[in-house]
């Protein structure tokens, strides 16, 4: 049998070089992903521990009225104080007024510092 038209010529073969860079490219997709992961991260922790310092801040100013209610023995700034230190934070401030207590906590978060202040006491009577 004969082929019709032209005859198959075969090319030439071309010799391929593998230079790397896939493999670069993986590696810095890898170095992103990693980045970004740790970004995630350091945001999430700085969002949680912001709460924390809000909670300590709340459970500080709550076991300071204890005290004034007398339900608890003690000084109000005192136990302000050691709420706050079990919570990780700082007391910066603390008075009271009648019944209510306001206070202010403060932390370190990622470098910086976190104030958050809370106040316990009856409601205001004006509306």
């Amino acid at each position: 049998m004969r082929a019709r038209g032209r005859a198959v010529t075969e090319l030439p073969a071309r010799k391929f070089v593998d230079r790397g860079a896939g493999s670069i490219l993986v590696v810095a997709l890898i170095a992103v992903a990693a980045a970004a992961g740790l970004s995630l991260a350091s945001v999430a922790h700085a969002l949680a521990r912001s709460q924390q310092v809000t909670a300590a801040a709340d459970s500080a100013a709550l076991g300071a009225a204890d005290v004034l209610l007398g339900w608890v023995p003690g000084d109000p700034c005192a136990v302000a104080q050691k709420v706050a230190a079990a919570h990780a934070a700082r007391l910066t401030e603390c008075r009271s007024e009648d019944l209510t207590v306001l206070v202010r906590v403060e932390a370190g978060i990622l470098g910086m510092t976190v104030v958050r202040s809370a106040r316990a006491g009856p409601p205001d009577a004006e509306w």
